[in-house]
């Protein structure tokens, strides 16, 4: 059997010691505050990100140095006989197609997936991943199958405040302000390719109930089959508001009975853009083999 390295980036969610119990390799997603470089995970803790985020810190994300990739898969080709590369997004960031682009050196030992996702939805993908080196995939299958299924998964999101919405471009100022004063809370969805408008409603209370009512139309319509089959996973994630995303939980938990929820922080990279104290829900289909 061959022997498959699983690489991803921190944007899925996995710290490094998770992934050190898991077997995998986490490249941390470099962030510049007021042009200082951070690492996630590695020189900057969930806890100082929404200290600097709060302090209104100038934040940018930017994607793993490619010649720290590179470095990465050479190495780990000195132990292991091909490499399945899962970023995020290929919608949400240049990471995929740097990485392609390194990958070409490779003679096909790395396979690169884009099966647009990220955060909780991304960690399943390197779960799935392992799943299939276990039952005996080499990394062009287990490319050709994560990729075949990249949108049998759902992001919802809402949000504290509009702050970071504007402040990005995302908003007008006009929009934000008459939000503000409304206190109107965009409901968000990740569908695959980018983080998009779904909803908008008055106060945090409707959000969560669209959110709900959305992932339960999900599960009766286009995932119907695969909730018969018992293979969709549900999560939370949350922008560093764990207790309020404790009691989200229970609320999940109620409407959907019977499944055991993974709960993490949000990606910072989807955080930086959203803001403290986001909420989301998620669901992926969780690879089977026959």
């Amino acid at each position: 059997m061959l022997k498959i390295a699983v690489v991803t980036d921190s944007n899925s969610g996995i710290t490094q010691a998770e992934g050190r119990e898991l077997g995998i390799y986490v490249l941390p997603m470099p962030f510049y505050i007021d042009e200082k470089l951070y690492l996630e995970d590695i020189t900057l803790t969930q806890e100082e990100f929404y200290e600097k985020l709060k302090s209104d810190a100038t934040i940018s994300t930017s994607q793993p140095n490619p010649g720290e990739v590179e470095s990465l898969w050479k190495n780990l080709l000195k132990e292991y006989d091909q490499i399945v590369h899962i970023p995020m997004s290929s919608g949400l960031s240049a990471s995929y197609s740097t990485a392609m682009a390194i990958a070409q050196d490779f003679d096909g030992k790395v396979e690169v997936v884009n099966n647009q996702r990220i955060s909780v939805t991304q960690r399943q993908s390197v779960l799935d991943a392992l799943t299939l080196i276990k039952a005996g995939k080499n990394a062009a299958e287990i490319r050709e199958i994560l990729e075949a299924e990249k949108f049998e998964s759902s992001i919802y999101i809402t949000l504290e405040t509009l702050k970071y919405l504007k402040k990005g471009g995302r908003i007008t100022p006009a929009a934000a302000a008459i939000g503000t004063v409304l206190n109107l809370k965009p409901v968000l969805q990740i569908q695959g390719e980018k983080l998009d408008s779904f909803a908008k409603v008055r106060g945090k209370k409707p959000a969560k109930k669209t959110m709900l009512k959305a992932m339960q139309d999900d599960f009766q319509g286009r995932f119907a089959e695969h909730v018969k089959n018992g293979n969709m996973k549900l999560m939370v994630a949350y922008a560093g508001n764990p207790e309020e995303a404790e009691e989200w939980k229970q609320e999940i938990e109620a409407a959907f009975p019977g499944y055991e929820i993974f709960m993490a922080p949000l990606s910072l990279s989807v955080a930086c853009h959203i803001g403290y104290g986001a909420l989301a829900i998620a669901s992926a289909k969780e690879v089977t083999v026959d």
